[in-house]
């Protein structure tokens, strides 16, 4: 992913698949679920969107982050046989400490 730069406020995340866990304690595998993972850690951010007046706001992520997502916000795409996704700021929903 080092030669991926993105552009405005765009942000590429590489998704978090967990394990579920039954009431009962059986756990599912991510195998067993095809709904698509709301985490992920981010890979790359982009400058930052341009103002009115011209003046870039700099985005409130950092490569690094392990951040929550609307899940059908960034789009899927595929670089070497592994899935990523990419959004945009407004589709991060909070930061993971």
């Amino acid at each position: 992913m080092n030669n991926i730069k993105p552009l405005s406020n765009h942000i590429f995340i590489e998704p978090i698949k967990e394990d579920k866990k039954t009431a009962s304690g059986i756990v599912i595998p991510d195998t067993a679920e095809k709904e698509r993972p709301m985490r992920g850690k981010i890979l790359a951010v982009g400058p930052g969107k341009l103002n009115e007046k011209g003046e870039r706001i700099p985005l409130s992520v950092k490569v690094g982050d392990v951040v929550l997502f609307k899940k059908y916000g960034p789009d899927e795409i595929e670089i070497d046989n592994k899935k990523y996704l990419v959004g945009e700021e407004e589709d991060i929903l909070a930061i993971i400490e």
